[in-house]
């Protein structure tokens, strides 16, 4: 008994199933004590007993006592969870707690039977139970066992309720106590796998920031509270989860379209009625899109179905429903998946950065780098940033991505600076978005300052179509903050908008990177050469430094040299590389450098 009970703790503490722990303690027990039959019964919610463990008790018996009702009489198993008090019967055949389920016992070969109350804090969880085939009372020795068979079922159930318990809190969402996201999904698989008809409808709800700016968040939360309140409401064939934020879902079983777009307007209307919140009465509204399930057609699909409708509902029918059709707004569905990927790349931590070497034309030498993003889809493939370009253009995806680019691009110079290796100035993209809200700066210094890493090594670039947008006081002032924080800003793709000539003078930057259509037609075209040639001389007078950028044969360098200019960067000195590669380049070059100043 001393190694059965060591071994059952061992299953408990590291995390074995309840059933397959006290199937595993039956079996232990019934052969130290041939002559018994174990039963283990868990009280639910409802006061009735269901089946845990029984080895060795025939299936029909089993299931005819799963479910019963505990009370007064009910069976040895049922009047002991009842009265919280061991039972003994001796004889089933005649006793009156037997009466009604004596047939069942006697047709099972069971004549005696002795339960035992599992008792928690002072609450009946369920009953330990020995059955006999001859009629009699239970032993000293069976007392014994089952003294510590109770003990040790007691801690094994309250283990499992503690992650049942878990479970339902990370399936709940704590403001509205709804199913969460992952709750979500899991159901949306199960439904996957079913036959049942479903559709799905998500909800957003609408100005809750303008409720929050307002009146605060408390009146904020008190309206998410109440839409989730009216969403429980739509009816026993709706389940509603929060999925975060502003966002809610509806699983619907239906039989069709028709009934989907009922529950949907339906939806919409009673969110109208004015409620209370933070004591500002405020009228809801909600915007819809949804998607009905069809044989072939995925879960994951329904619900980007019905993400595209939402999309397009807010775009057009805001506070209204939108049903998911065939074509339904391709621009936006293409710029929303768009957003989609790079939003579940950045959560899964498939966004990285790349480095693609700053040369000195004249020797080859690494004078800094260009951190270009890169997603690594599912399958392993690399996509270049211009496959979720469009994604940049919604403010929060282009928040998040600069953010991820900063805090990767922080790390790895950190970790080179550690290892004593120069990478110069590296330089990282930026979008409209990112200098339209502000506070650019303030993110670098935080994240490079929390590296340990100088501003002076970091250059901003910012694309030439930003630069001359209408909004550049906005995109000027975060430039200046930018320059005095001693971040370089780099103007991307120059001359593709030479207009640009006249901010240089009012919004003054430190580099200008000439685009690579220029470049490539050096050779062919002499008015390639001739622009790049104003343009390193205004930059020369200026004070600015230049790097020609594509730069992919030996004849251009040459070209580029005579005009002079000093850096570049393309495929000719390498493409983009990841951290390793970079890292390796580093290496390279200081070993060389090492070489050459050892030979002098």
């Amino acid at each position: 008994m001393q190694r059965l009970q060591n071994t059952i703790l061992e299953m408990i503490a590291r995390g074995d199933g309840l059933r397959e722990t006290v199937d595993y303690l039956c079996n232990a027990v019934e052969r130290i004590l041939p002559d018994t039959i174990c039963s283990v019964l868990l009280l639910d919610a409802e006061s009735r007993l269901s089946h845990l463990s029984g080895p060795s008790l025939p299936g029909f018996y089993s299931k005819a006592i799963d479910g019963v009702a505990i009370g007064a009489g009910i069976g040895s198993c049922g009047t002991a969870a009842y009265t919280g008090r061991p039972v003994a019967v001796s004889s089933i055949a005649t006793h009156p707690f037997w009466q009604d389920y004596k047939h069942l016992a006697l047709s099972a070969g069971f004549l005696a039977c002795w339960s035992t109350p599992i008792i928690l804090s002072d609450k009946v969880m369920g009953t330990f139970a020995f059955y006999y085939r001859t009629e009699r009372n239970p032993t000293r020795r069976e007392k014994q066992v089952v003294q510590a068979c109770v003990h040790l079922c007691a801690i094994a159930i309250e283990r499992d309720q503690r992650v049942i318990e878990r479970q339902k809190l990370a399936q709940t969402d704590a403001l509205t106590k709804l199913p969460n996201r992952k709750a979500f999904n899991d159901k949306v698989a199960c439904l996957d796998a079913g036959s049942r008809s479903w559709g799905l409808l998500l909800a957003d709800v609408d100005n809750l920031k303008l409720v929050n700016d307002r009146f605060g968040h408390l009146a904020g939360d008190d309206l998410i509270r109440s839409v989730a309140e009216r969403l429980s409401g739509l009816g026993k064939n709706c389940q509603s989860f929060r999925l975060g934020g502003d966002e809610f879902a509806v699983l619907v079983e239906c039989d069709g379209r028709e009934e989907l777009v009922e529950i949907a307007e339906r939806l919409t209307v009673i969110m109208k009625a004015p409620t209370l919140c933070a004591g500002q009465l405020i009228n809801p509204s909600v915007t819809v899109g949804g998607d009905m399930a069809a044989e072939g057609k995925p879960s994951h699909q329904v619900h980007q179905n019905a993400d595209y409708a939402l999309y397009h509902a807010k775009e057009r029918r805001r506070g209204g429903f939108v049903e998911f059709v065939s074509g339904l707004g391709s621009a936006i569905a293409r710029r929303y998946r768009s957003i989609q990927d790079l939003t579940e790349s950045l959560q899964d931590g498939r966004i990285d950065a790349f480095y693609q070497p700053v040369v000195e034309l004249s020797t080859g030498n690494l004078r800094g780098f260009e951190a270009l993003c890169r997603m690594r889809t599912r399958s392993g493939e690399i996509v270049a940033a211009g496959y979720f370009h469009e994604a940049t253009r919604d403010g929060q995806a282009a928040y998040d991505l600069t953010q991820r680019m900063l805090e990767t691009v922080a790390a790895d110079m950190r970790s080179w600076r550690d290892d004593g290796l120069y990478f110069g100035r590296i330089g990282i993209n930026v979008s409209g978005m990112d200098l339209y809200r502000g506070g650019l700066c303030q993110r670098l210094e935080a994240v490079f300052g929390g590296h340990g890493v100088p501003l002076d090594r970091v250059a901003i670039e910012v694309t030439e179509s930003v630069y001359l947008d209408q909004r550049d006081e906005t995109v000027a002032r975060e430039i200046s903050r930018l320059r005095a924080a001693g971040v370089f800003v780099a103007l991307d793709d120059f001359g593709t908008g030479f207009a640009s000539l006249t901010h240089l003078l009012t919004v003054p930057i430190d580099l200008i990177k000439i685009d690579k259509c220029f470049v490539q037609r050096m050779a062919s075209e002499r008015a390639g050469g001739v622009i790049i040639k104003g343009l390193i001389d205004i930059a020369d007078g200026l004070g600015i430094r230049v790097i020609a950028e594509g730069v992919e044969t030996p004849e251009q360098v040459q070209l580029l040299t005579d005009l002079g200019c000093q850096r570049g960067q393309g495929f000719l000195f390498s493409r983009p590389l990841e951290r390793v590669a970079a890292r390796a380049l580093m290496k390279q070059q200081a070993d060389n450098a090492a070489l050459l100043a050892a030979a002098s």
